[in-house]
């Protein structure tokens, strides 16, 4: 009809609408890096097998051939030919003359010299292929991944809190980064880690991260406000992911909690109490950071109570135990309240990590 307006077709903006392919350079599921000399060579290496495949294959064969002098072919002659016919520049002043010849041509040499092109532009053949291989990952990967853990900023904290998570035994495959910055997201790729690129605060973008069957959630983004947002956007998402938040001023931590925060660690003011203790007791500093980095010296770590620990005072461990975790609740080691372990406690305690 004449007065109907059309309207036209464009990518959905909501990021979990969109179809696999359409998610490339959003989602990134990390790969098995090869460095390019390698790639190259490979590719060198087999244009060079099948460049002496032909040879062979011509030589062995070359009573069928015959130059326009009549002339039967020498080694050079069939590497001549062989070259020339892989690289389909075809001087035509070498041609097979028997039955023979021609049907070992059409079912060997040609073959080659399709293989042959496919290796002249593996290059090209790379970058297309790379995004259907992509797009195959994002979607095996979209629907596999349960129980991971969602990192939201990957600027110092961030990446202080991925650290410690891989050095606490998680996997990389087990960390999904959030974030806007794409030279951040290549860092993390490099490290092995999903990526996503978007704005947390929105929820498709959370959501393609798979926050809904996430285990934690840790924000820790460069600003309060932005902190807020995304833990609200979270906790309507997931809500029985544990939700771990930093905040730079302290006075904003209720906001973060009314939000849905689990845990909320306060960065300026950790960091100015650290500074105030620094002149006076360097030492006490010291061994506050030796306990922060977990992969040297000592760490504080978690696990469950063994059998044979059961009904046993917790100051009677060989560990340093400085409380234990029951019902959901931390009971302090000097606590009334402490008692003795029971089957369910988990324990938190000083663990001694080698170097």
């Amino acid at each position: 009809m004449a007065g109907r307006l059309r309207v036209p077709l464009r990518r959905s903006d909501t990021l979990t609408d969109r179809p696999d392919f359409a998610l490339v350079g959003v989602l990134r599921v990390p790969k098995e890096q090869t460095s390019p000399g390698r790639a190259i060579a490979r590719r060198i290496g087999y244009a060079v097998a099948a460049l002496a495949v032909a040879v062979i294959v011509v030589f062995l064969g070359r009573d069928g051939y015959r130059d326009v002098q009549e002339n039967p072919l020498s080694l050079l002659d069939c590497i001549y030919y062989a070259t020339v016919s892989l690289s389909t520049t075809g001087y035509g002043d070498i041609t097979p003359i028997t039955p023979q010849a021609r049907l070992i041509n059409v079912l060997v040499i040609t073959p080659l010299r399709v293989f042959f092109l496919i290796v002249l532009v593996g290059t090209t053949l790379s970058a297309l292929t790379e995004n259907s291989r992509q797009a195959f990952k994002i979607q095996r990967w979209r629907r596999r991944v349960r129980n991971h853990i969602v990192v939201v900023g990957y600027g110092t904290k961030g990446r202080s809190a991925v650290d410690a998570l891989l050095a606490e035994g998680h996997s990389p495959s087990e960390i999904v980064v959030v974030d806007t910055d794409p030279i951040s997201l290549d860092i993390a790729s490099r490290q092995d880690l999903v990526t996503v690129q978007g704005s947390a605060t929105k929820s498709d973008v959370l959501q393609l991260a798979g926050a809904r069957r996430a285990a934690s959630i840790i924000v820790a983004t460069n600003r309060d406000d932005t902190a807020v947002l995304v833990t609200l956007t979270a906790r309507q998402l997931a809500p029985q992911a544990r939700i771990v938040a930093a905040v730079r001023e302290s006075e904003n931590t209720h906001l973060l909690r009314q939000s849905g925060a689990d845990s909320v660690v306060v960065s300026a003011e950790t960091a100015g109490r650290l500074l105030g203790l620094a002149p006076s007791t360097p030492t006490v500093v010291e061994m506050i950071e030796d306990l922060l980095t977990p992969e040297d010296g000592f760490a504080v770590s978690e696990r469950g109570v063994a059998p044979h620990e059961v009904g046993v005072p917790p100051r009677e461990l060989p560990e340093i135990v400085l409380g234990i975790v029951r019902e959901g609740h931390l009971i302090r080691v000097d606590s009334p309240a402490l008692g003795v372990l029971a089957a369910d406690d988990r324990l938190l305690y000083v663990r001694v990590v080698s170097g």
